[in-house]
């Protein structure tokens, strides 16, 4: 198991990646300008990647949100109504 940095080390390489990659990374791609909010690991931690800055990507939070729900097999859940059909 990899271990993971903690307390004032873990927030002072957190605003350093931060301020190297200021932008989203997934955004850029798409032509959109949008800050960066989150360091998200490209290999998750939890699947055995590392704190080292090449497994390191700065992304917004919308993209952080979609990137781990596809590495974890997360589905989108939709709103259903009381009839059972999807909520508008």
């Amino acid at each position: 198991m990899v271990e993971r940095l903690r307390g004032r080390r873990a927030v002072e390489q957190r605003q350093r990646r931060l301020q190297m990659e200021p932008l989203c990374r997934d955004c850029r791609a798409k032509g959109k300008i949008t800050p960066a909010t989150v360091p998200d690991h490209i290999v998750p931690l939890a699947k055995g990647g590392s704190d080292d800055d090449s497994n390191v990507r700065c992304l917004c939070a919308s993209c952080h949100n979609a990137r781990t729900a596809e590495q974890f097999g997360h589905r989108r859940v939709e709103p259903v109504s009381i009839e059972g059909w999807p909520a508008e």
